[in-house]
């Protein structure tokens, strides 16, 4: 042993730990092999029947894809109309922004009054209520809470007769009345730019059609994924997440397990309990992941591209990083004198993982790791 130790130049424990280190990353590179050849055959044999079913279900959808944004600027005919609505020591601005409870923002912009409200229906019964009252003339405290309230009822009319059509258009069956209004009440929410009254009706003809697909309860995905977004239409008025809020509506109105389920899954906050849940998610996330379905600012999305480089360049042996197809897909280039092939797998998986921690986006964002190797010779 000793002689062994002074031939080699080290000692007997150095020796064990050099080899239980190579030991150790060759059983790590034989792991990344064997869950690569899983997961290529587990893809091979769902991959097909999956692409089956989601391009039967894009095929048969045909929804319009038009979003609506709730208008929060209203044109003035002129300048002198601020000073009118303003009124005598500001009693006609006071007035209306305390029957509508908003804020109306009046600025050197030219013709134009600006209509701020976190609630978007106040929003829109504060716009309908102006529009009226410039086109009337009469301007006073008085006829300000007449108009309001006309603009209330119309607003509730529209938010009644959209909750409808929405339940129509989506082929279900009549549903209690809170309900109706809560989906009316949607017309005027938006998420990324998206109206989530129609995103909800599209999401509940995809359901639909891939739980036929799939022989699960047809009816009860359709109703889940056309309440799914339900809770958004009062989450600033109840604590709590907006899937915890609409599956509480859905369990007091009596209706079904699979439902209530399906509502409160679907951004994985609960277990799910049934094959209908999973299925809203899915057709959740192909709604609102469609291209062109969500609108973003330019400077969330600028600081969405440069984050996810951040993300992918915080790993040791990558090179540089790209973001592109409008943040839906992250290239990275690795040293290949760092990464090898096996290792460059493993990069991938890490980086989705961060993404995944780190960041909110809608849809998914697809990591592609890029090595690449030159060798060059000169003959002479």
């Amino acid at each position: 042993m000793a002689a062994l130790e002074r031939v080699s130049g080290m000692s007997s424990a150095e020796a064990k730990a050099q080899l239980l280190e190579a030991v150790r990353d060759e059983a790590d590179r034989d792991a990344v092999r064997l869950a690569k050849s899983i997961e290529n055959a587990a893809r091979e044999e769902a991959e097909e029947r999956a692409r089956e079913i989601v391009i039967t279900t894009m095929q048969r959808i045909a929804a319009d894809h038009t979003a609506e944004h709730t208008v929060s600027a209203v044109h003035l005919p002129n300048d002198e109309m601020k000073g009118r609505i303003i009124g005598r020591e500001g009693r006609n601005i006071r007035a209306l922004e305390q029957a509508t409870g908003v804020d109306l923002i009046i600025d050197d912009t030219p013709e134009t009054v600006v209509i701020s409200a976190f609630d978007p229906v106040r929003r829109e019964v504060a716009r309908i209520a102006l529009t009226k009252l410039m086109a009337d003339g009469r301007i006073h405290p008085g006829r300000i809470e007449e108009v309001v309230a006309k603009a209330r009822a119309e607003v509730d009319l529209v938010m009644r007769q959209a909750g409808e059509q929405a339940i129509y258009d989506a082929g279900v069956p009549a549903l209690p009345g809170e309900i109706v209004k809560l989906l009316g009440r949607l017309k005027f929410r938006t998420s990324y730019g998206q109206n989530v009254l129609v995103h909800s009706v599209e999401t509940s003809r995809l359901a639909a059609i891939i739980a036929a697909e799939l022989g699960a309860d047809v009816q009860a995905a359709k109703v889940g994924g056309l309440l799914h977004d339900m809770g958004k239409a009062i989450d600033h008025e109840v604590e709590g997440p907006h899937a915890q809020i609409g599956a509480q509506i859905a369990q007091r109105n009596n209706l079904s397990a699979k439902v209530v389920n399906a509502i409160a899954a679907h951004h994985q906050e609960v277990e799910f309990e049934s094959l209908e849940a999973p299925i809203v998610q899915v057709a959740d996330a192909i709604s609102a992941s469609r291209p062109g379905a969500r609108g973003e600012s330019m400077e969330t999305y600028v600081r969405r591209l440069e984050d996810l480089q951040a993300i992918a360049e915080s790993f040791e042996g990558v090179d540089k990083s790209f973001a592109v197809q409008a943040g839906r897909e992250v290239r990275v280039l690795v040293k290949p004198d760092q990464i090898d092939d096996v290792s460059a797998s493993r990069l991938a998986r890490d980086v989705v993982k961060k993404i995944e921690a780190s960041l909110t986006y809608p849809g998914q964002i697809k990591v592609t790791v890029i090595r690449e190797t030159r060798s060059v010779e000169y003959a002479k």
